[in-house]
């Protein structure tokens, strides 16, 4: 949250338990000061326009204000006036769990990171969550790079912001109308970094219903690190994603409820992922697919796939299917279909958030534990200790601090979202490096550093 975006709330807040709770304070100064709070909300509004987060802020003002100027006298007048001012004071702190404007950490790696979004459409597969026969299968792809130089153009955090839908994986809307001005610390359009001739590659798939913005710390920090990284929407089933013809797409359809009907679906949808990630790997060879600054720049000879929850089991789909893809990584990922009884010939991470804080499902288990036990190549295994299963994307820190605080006693992740990312790329940055063509990183030494990380290897 910005200096101003905290202090206009803090300021209201405290004016109007000071004016409730003395008399001292004369009516002139009483007013000036909620006149002076008033003028930097009014800068802000002038600045960023209107957060619905900020109205209990502005209404608290007001009846403040008014309650000054008219001292209302009487044991019910006196009473009902500050009941009100109280019920809008604690109105008014939600501004603290619900920022308008979220702050992402900063990347901790050597380079300033530079982004760009590519919006393809695959002639080859018909979009069957349409029913436009003439409608083929879009895939996006953006884009996060080591850059050359920050330029200080930014980027856009979400697709469609200005005409989202009502709710966006289950979160109104209209409280992120202030979610064009997060940081995302990655510049539009900056320039490749010179220090090598071609970059590794790391696909990215979000979780389920989950837009790739939601990822964007994390995938940001991971390229700062020195990776290619091309976070993918999968339309129809993200929250929301822009097609390349400007449309915006929204999930198609409700989950089955059953459960038989729900395992087939997840699995068909787990290939339709599938699908999109080797639908990516061939735009790698395309002349011209990734523009000026990334096409011949990618080292299309050293790939790895990765996802969070149904991403991970995306990423670990695609990879038996494809040798293109050196390495794969499940982070927190329940498996579908046949694939747990695949024999991945890749090396494979399984990283999981600490098993009584998410509450893992038998599936979850069961599943990865067949996995990890036909792994041809060998991997890791790491359980991360006070992390929950949000902790990998950026929806805690769509919370403020006090905020994240109440939440963890509630659900856990109080290890934080921050640093619960810098373990996690610590410990993928080490298992991908020999894979990626770097040097051999002694992983489970990487995973050791950190406090609280169970595990270590697996498949040998």
């Amino acid at each position: 949250m910005s200096l101003i975006n905290a202090v206009i709330p803090l300021a209201a807040i405290v004016c109007a338990v000071a004016v409730m709770c003395t008399e001292r304070i004369g009516r002139a100064p009483a007013l000036g000061l909620l006149g002076a709070v008033a003028l930097v909300a009014a800068v802000q509004w002038l600045r960023e326009g209107f957060y619905w987060q900020f109205l209990p802020t502005y209404l608290l003002l007001v009846a403040t204000a008014w309650f000054v100027a008219a001292r209302p006298s009487g044991r019910f007048g006196g009473v009902a006036a500050r009941v009100g001012i109280g019920l809008l004071v604690v109105a008014a702190a939600f501004a603290w769990v619900l920022p308008p404007v979220p702050t992402l950490p900063a990347p901790s790696g050597p380079y300033p990171v530079g982004t760009e979004t590519f919006r393809w459409v695959d002639p080859g597969r018909p979009e069957t969550a349409t029913d436009d026969p003439a409608d083929h299968r879009n895939v996006i792809a953006q884009a996060w790079y080591p850059a050359a130089e920050a330029t200080g153009s930014g980027s856009r955090y979400l697709d469609g912001l200005g005409k989202l839908p009502r709710q966006v994986s289950q979160i109104p809307s209209f409280l992120m109308r202030g979610y064009d001005h997060i940081d995302t610390h990655g510049d539009y359009g900056a320039s490749l970094a010179r220090d090598r001739d071609r970059w590794p590659v790391v696909l990215f798939s979000p979780g389920y219903g989950a837009p790739r913005a939601f990822y964007t710390a994390l995938v940001a920090e991971l390229a700062s690190r020195g990776f290619v990284i091309l976070a993918v929407d999968h339309p129809y089933e993200t929250a929301v994603v822009e097609l390349a013809d400007g449309r915006l797409a929204t999930p198609v359809g409700d989950f089955p409820a059953d459960d038989a009907a729900g395992e087939r679906y997840m699995t068909e949808q787990q290939a339709v992922r599938a699908a999109d990630l080797r639908f990516v790997l061939d735009q790698l060879d395309r002349p011209g697919a990734l523009g000026p600054r990334l096409s011949g720049r990618l080292d299309t000879e050293h790939i790895a796939a990765i996802g969070h929850s149904f991403g991970g089991a995306a990423a670990a789909a695609a990879a038996a299917d494809d040798d293109r893809i050196r390495a794969a990584a499940n982070i927190d990922g329940t498996l579908y279909g046949h694939l747990p009884n695949r024999t991945l010939r890749q090396p494979f991470l399984l990283m999981e958030s600490e098993h009584d804080e998410t509450g893992h499902s038998a599936n979850f288990l069961e599943r990865n534990a067949a996995l990890l036990g036909r792994l041809g190549a060998g991997g890791f295994r790491f359980e991360i200790g006070d992390a929950n299963h949000y902790s990998f994307t950026d929806v805690p820190l769509f919370l403020s601090g006090p905020g994240r605080f109440a939440a963890a006693q509630v659900i856990g992740g109080s290890r934080g979202p921050g640093p619960t990312q810098h373990v996690a790329a610590d410990i993928v940055v080490a298992f991908l490096s020999e894979p990626l063509g770097g040097p051999r990183a002694d992983v489970v030494a990487t995973a050791a550093a950190h406090r609280d990380i169970r595990g270590g290897i697996v498949g040998r």
